[in-house]
């Protein structure tokens, strides 16, 4: 496990342990998520029901239905971008919301003092090394996910503001 650079308080380590569970993550993903589609939209980005963390509100169009979609996820700052971790809790596939990405790079998002329009891209290389840490010592629990996933190795988006 990564060395925290980022302190955290008794009560913040035991959520983010139970966060990185199986238990965690299929809360998240099917209850704190149809929540968040709408809760953070409606407050830009001020309120959601993930405590401890920040979470942003991405509008993709999807991949092969076209239709709008909108994901909560759990976000960090480089600059004025936000990186995303393509996790899933974990799983072998990555998410529907990264292959509409890819496919639909531009987004709209809603977080607190970020929303607007972004264009989405993959990072790579020494940048995505870079950006992956600082995403793990945010969270510790990607660690957990990347040990999960069976050898795929998780996606870092960057979501880089489109000005006008």
């Amino acid at each position: 496990m990564a060395t925290r650079g980022r302190q955290m308080r008794g009560w913040e380590l035991m959520l983010e342990r139970w966060a990185s569970s199986r238990a965690g993550g299929w809360y998240f993903i099917n209850v704190a998520n149809k929540i968040d589609k709408h809760l953070v939209p409606a407050t830009d980005g001020r309120v959601s029901t993930a405590i401890g963390q920040q979470v942003v509100v991405v509008e993709t169009i999807g991949a092969k239905s076209g239709q709008r979609r909108r994901i909560p996820l759990v976000y960090i700052t480089d600059g004025n971008r936000i990186v995303l971790i393509a996790s899933k809790g974990g799983a072998a596939k990555n998410p529907a919301w990264y292959h509409n990405l890819k496919a639909h790079p531009e987004v709209k998002v809603w977080a607190k003092g970020r929303s607007g329009r972004y264009r989405a891209r993959e990072a790579e290389g020494e940048e995505r090394e870079r950006l992956w840490a600082e995403a793990v010592d945010y969270y510790a629990g990607y660690e957990t996910y990347q040990a999960r996933t069976g050898g795929r190795r998780i996606p870092v988006m960057v979501l880089e503001p489109v000005s006008g």
